[in-house]
């Protein structure tokens, strides 16, 4: 697992080679605030090898955080994690690992007929009911993420996971009332919280494409105060003498920053509505963006006025520097399927991202 002198030491070893912010704090220690998704690919052998050895390079050179999911990439995507933890040449306390649960994953590749892979091996067996499946695909039961965490824990080949997200949980609202996920999400939570108190997790989170950043009516839209309100909730009923909701991690980028403009969540303290990556700020939280580079998309379209005040030799630099100036954010995650881009992606965290002033003028 991740520690504090894991990571600080991490930090003494590759910090003189960064810009003063890019180690940040985040759980007993720090982070670094470029991190690696895994989202991307095909669940091909091939795609194993390019995986570890962008992950195993990046770990040799500043980036101590991984994100997958079980369902990435077949599961293969977690394993691939596991290789490069085992292949770098750093000690496991040094790397903040976070993986996801929600998905139905399937095992190595995409069966021919998903819906009957599904019922075949999650629903008859057991491990799923029906009745909680959203979409044929996506369930948060506890039972359910019990099992995923499990499998989690073998596929990363690891004794405990440091960040552990409840995935895309506005799925469930495409069958069921927001209540009602609400509750779902106060299960789930207590399920996590009961992982920490066992030593298993190092602390829990939320991971959603649109549910903090959107408007409040909305299908998709979830309540983030409410959302914690529940986690705190889940650990008083599992005895824990303290909350272990700690993180979100949601899209944002030059082009799809929702979380910073739509304010459709109440101030942890004053009554007014905030944005998401405000209430992240403002509650102590961590926020992590994914789609920093919008799946490749912003390398050759940032807006010409703000890409003049971004820090980085290269447009993918600079958009990352653009998701790691944003309040909130601890740390902006760039899909390295490709070893070739693991240096280019690295070197963002040589430059400094804007100030609070200079990122608040963006938007003016």
């Amino acid at each position: 697992m991740a520690t504090t002198a894991g990571t600080w030491e991490y930090r003494d070893r590759f910090g003189d080679a960064f810009a003063r912010t890019y180690f940040r704090r985040f759980g007993p220690g720090v982070v670094s605030s470029i991190g690696l998704g895994t989202y991307l690919g095909d669940p091909t052998d091939e795609a194993d090898v390019r995986y570890r050895e962008a992950m195993t390079e990046a770990l040799e050179s500043g980036v101590n955080l991984l994100d997958t999911a079980i369902n990435y990439r077949c599961q293969r995507s977690e394993r691939a994690v596991g290789d490069a933890l085992e292949a770098a040449d750093v000690s496991r306390e040094e790397v903040v690992v976070a993986t996801k649960g929600g998905f139905v994953p399937f095992d190595g590749s995409r069966p021919d007929d998903p819906g009957a892979y599904v019922r075949d091996e999650f629903v008859r067996t057991g491990l799923v009911d029906a009745d909680d499946l959203a979409r044929g695909s996506h369930c948060i039961a506890p039972g359910f993420l019990d099992a995923m965490f499990d499998r989690s824990l073998e596929n990363l080949r690891v004794e405990k996971i440091d960040c552990y997200y409840v995935h895309n949980p506005e799925t469930q609202l495409t069958e069921r009332s927001r209540e009602d996920v609400y509750d779902q999400l106060e299960a789930a939570f207590e399920t996590l919280e009961e992982r920490r108190l066992a030593g298993e997790l190092g602390v829990y989170g939320v991971a959603t494409w649109e549910a903090f950043r959107v408007p409040r009516g909305h299908d998709s839209y979830l309540s983030l105060p409410e959302v914690v309100a529940r986690a705190e909730r889940a650990a008083e009923s599992a005895g824990a003498d303290d909350c272990g909701f700690a993180a979100v991690q949601l899209p944002f980028n030059v082009r799809m920053a929702d979380a910073f403009t739509v304010e459709a969540h109440r101030h942890p303290e004053e009554d007014e509505d905030v944005s998401a990556l405000r209430y992240v700020q403002e509650s102590g939280l961590d926020a992590f963006a994914s789609a920093s580079l919008s799946q490749g998309d912003l390398v050759d379209s940032i807006p010409s006025p703000i890409d003049e005040q971004l820090s980085g030799e290269t447009p993918a630099q600079r958009a990352l520097n653009f998701a790691r100036s944003a309040p909130g954010v601890t740390g902006a995650l760039v899909g390295t399927g490709s070893p070739e881009h693991v240096a280019e992606n690295v070197a963002a965290g040589t430059f400094e991202p804007l100030g609070a002033r200079a990122f608040d003028a963006v938007f003016e």
